[in-house]
């Protein structure tokens, strides 16, 4: 008459989906970065002839 009760995995199953997702976020972002190093070193070495002009 005993019952196996199944122990219930919800908050395990929503660490996972969270930890994955923020994963997920942080490599896009960490790639993303990487995208606009050339631009950087060209407004670097020269400021004057950017679009992005310092006021």
């Amino acid at each position: 008459m005993s019952e196996v009760q199944e122990k219930d995995n919800f908050w395990l199953y929503i660490i996972i989906g969270v930890v994955f997702f923020a994963g997920a976020i942080f490599m896009v972002k960490n790639s993303e970065s990487a995208k606009y190093d050339r631009a950087a070193e060209l407004i670097a070495e020269d400021s004057s002839n950017s679009a992005y002009r310092n006021k």
